[in-house]
């Protein structure tokens, strides 16, 4: 089964059985849910919806049902056509919209597609909003409204330079300083719209740009995600063409990856936690990010006098705790950095221009840069587990076995050692348990999963 139904939307592979694959029909009926749900939160009055999508192969297909259905549901559509999902969630705030679908499924595989829904302020639905969505899809008690009443596309245009300008004009983006450094960066966008925006945004900071994948095609040049496995052909570049960094993008491009001079990885973890430096030497605050993000943040906000608190794994959860806490920068581990003084929503383009602003006023290299934060490094696990076994109580069984230690119980367990930690948490789609370690050294990280791995399937029986 690849349909996998979420409070964040519905995301499958393209084409095969209706309710086993993401089909036309059940595009059509999780659209017609969400007008029905927008419908209900705004009582009932004309609505208007963004709709942007990545450069996949299915994304015109999508686009145009989606636009359909909008519209056939009495709702009209701001359509931005080949946009980002941060510059997507922009485009609402900016418009004023009602809400916005974004077609995208973000770092999976060409074949996917996925509807990620939002709010009339350009963030992701809640965990209640979510369900009473997948409640509403499942209720085909609905009349559409006859023909006097169906929505109107309002307006087709591109949204990407006005998103440029926005992160532009922030304050921290010091774009004088980076021109004048004129910074030579190789772009692997891996054959999405982050070849359109990112290369353009670079350029306005003045900088040389190689680029590499950017023709926004949706025929990924290698596996989607950002991690070092995938990355190797940028690093060869980068030492190629002399250049002072690299810069990986997602589909979706609200991921942002960092390579160094000498072609190896700055780390995605630690996007934000420089990002978080820049901001914080400049904005007293707070800090967030998820459970399963790297302790380097939390270290770099206490420097700065800041205080750093952890939410549930899931951008919504991110954003409700900085919300919550008055953070001025968070995001999440994998190269997500969410700065409210724009939007709460992870943004490549925004890592990138305060990225680049802080390099600049460092004078460091990157490997330089890299060096002055502190060293850890993480082993990600899985155990596959029977249907059979409750999760739960095995999860409760690891949190009564540390008791002594520092335990955050909020979405899994965390379990915080002094010098390092583990994180446990179950899967919503598959029988699995994710376990994630972070320790001082790679030897240190395994052997702690290798540990906790075992303590698990003791208690499993496997």
């Amino acid at each position: 089964m690849t349909l996998i139904k979420s409070i964040s939307g519905i995301r499958g592979t393209i084409g095969g059985t209706q309710g086993d694959n993401l089909t036309p029909i059940d595009i059509v009926k999780f659209a017609t849910a969400y007008v029905r749900f927008m419908s209900e939160k705004h009582n009932g009055k004309r609505l208007t919806i963004v709709v942007g999508r990545d450069a996949r192969i299915s994304g015109h297909m999508v686009n145009d049902i989606i636009e359909g259905t909008l519209t056939g549901c009495g709702a009209d559509v701001i359509n931005v056509g080949l946009c980002t999902t941060p510059g997507t969630e922009m485009a609402v705030i900016t418009h004023k919209a009602d809400g916005g679908i974004i077609i995208t499924a973000s770092h999976n595989p060409k074949q996917w597609n996925a509807l990620k829904l939002l709010n009339e302020r350009g963030e992701f639905l809640n965990d209640a909003e979510g369900k009473r969505v997948l409640a509403l899809a499942e209720d085909e008690n609905f009349v559409f409204p006859e023909v006097d009443a169906i929505g109107r596309v309002v307006s087709c245009e591109d949204f990407n330079a006005r998103h440029i300008e926005q992160v532009l004009a922030l304050p921290l983006v010091d774009r004088e300083a980076v021109c004048a450094r004129k910074f030579k960066v190789v772009v692997d966008a891996v054959n999405s719209v982050g070849g359109v925006v990112i290369p353009q945004l670079l350029r306005e900071l003045g900088c040389e740009v190689v680029e590499l994948n950017c023709e926004p095609n949706g025929q990924f040049a290698h596996n989607p995600e950002p991690l070092p496995e995938n990355l190797t052909q940028i690093s060869e570049a980068i030492v190629r063409e002399k250049a002072d960094l690299g810069v990986v993008v997602d589909p979706d491009v609200d991921r942002l990856a960092l390579v160094c001079e000498n072609g190896d990885m700055f780390g995605e973890e630690y996007t934000l936690v420089a990002v978080a430096d820049y901001v914080l030497s400049h904005t007293a605050g707070n800090t967030v990010s998820n459970l399963s993000s790297s302790r380097a943040l939390r270290d770099v906000t206490e420097a700065h006098g800041g205080k750093y608190e952890a939410s549930a794994v899931g951008e919504v959860n991110v954003v409700a705790k900085m919300k919550e806490t008055g953070a001025v920068i968070g995001g999440e581990g994998n190269g997500g950095v969410i700065y409210p003084a724009l939007h709460y929503g992870r943004d490549a383009l925004v890592g990138a221009a305060l990225f680049l602003s802080f390099l600049v006023k460092k004078g460091m290299t990157m490997t330089e840069l890299r060096r002055t934060y502190p060293a850890y490094f993480a082993s990600k696990n899985k155990i596959e587990l029977t249907p059979a076994i409750d999760v739960d109580k095995v999860l409760l069984e690891m949190k009564e076995r540390y008791a002594g230690e520092k335990v955050n119980d909020i979405d899994g367990v965390k379990i915080d050692f002094p010098e390092n930690w583990v994180h446990l948490r179950k899967s919503n789609t598959e029988p699995i348990i994710r376990i994630y370690t972070e320790a001082g050294s790679p030897e240190e990280a395994d052997a702690l999963a290798k540990r906790i791995i075992g303590e698990v399937k003791e208690i499993c029986n496997l």
